[in-house]
């Protein structure tokens, strides 16, 4: 029989009720594993972090309030060795490179929970690190490129919403011609040659959501 203490601990972080249930469910039937906390955004995920000190947090990044990156950030920094899964729905690899970014060691698509979490979560927990395969196939695949600076993806996302290079540069205290100029440039470093392939290929990344 397994010492209960050498169980590990895990929180579990995500505005949705349901998709927490699930999680505890699919846990609870593992003899080496069990859920000792939960939290519903990132400002309690911290507190419950600070609480538990558990040795595996699965993180959902968008939630209410505090979002995953804040709070991966902000248990990073108090707490080098924290042992963070990103859990979600996104499949950018912008996302991914975010949260490895601020600091989390694994990123797992809520699709891939009942087959890939538990084995995952074993991996982390012994030194590993775990990226969903299609995004590190991504994530490879982009690491050449330069990446977009935060005036292009600005201007990205204000295109997305129909405004023209006028009206973004009177929002942004920007002529148009150097509006011109950002979009061209983002138009090279994501290989596309309009504005709406731009905005659907920035946003299938995950550099921005609409």
């Amino acid at each position: 029989m397994i010492d209960l203490t050498s169980r590990i601990r895990v929180l579990t972080v995500d505005d949705h009720p349901m998709l927490r249930d699930g999680v505890v469910a699919r846990i609870s039937s593992q003899p080496d594993m069990v859920v000792v906390g939960e939290a519903s955004d990132g400002q309690e995920a911290v507190e419950k972090f600070r609480e538990l000190k558990p040795d595996i947090t699965l993180m959902d990044l968008q939630m209410p309030g505090e979002g995953g990156l804040a709070a991966i950030r902000t248990i990073r920094a108090e707490f080098p060795k924290a042992r963070i899964i990103v859990l979600t729905t996104y499949e950018g690899d912008a996302h991914a490179l975010f949260a490895l970014k601020a600091g989390a060691v694994g990123y797992l698509l809520k699709s891939a929970l009942r087959k890939d979490l538990l084995e995952t979560i074993r991996a982390v927990h012994a030194g590993g690190h775990h990226v969903e395969p299609k995004i590190a196939q991504e994530l490879a695949a982009h690491a050449a490129q330069e990446p977009l600076n935060e005036r292009e993806i600005a201007i990205l996302k204000l295109v997305s919403v129909g405004k023209s290079n006028k009206e973004v540069g009177r929002q942004l205290s920007l002529s148009e011609d150097t509006v011109k100029a950002y979009l061209k440039s983002a138009f090279a470093k994501l290989d596309v040659n309009d504005r709406t392939h731009a905005v659907t290929v920035a946003v299938r990344r995950g550099l921005f959501d609409i």
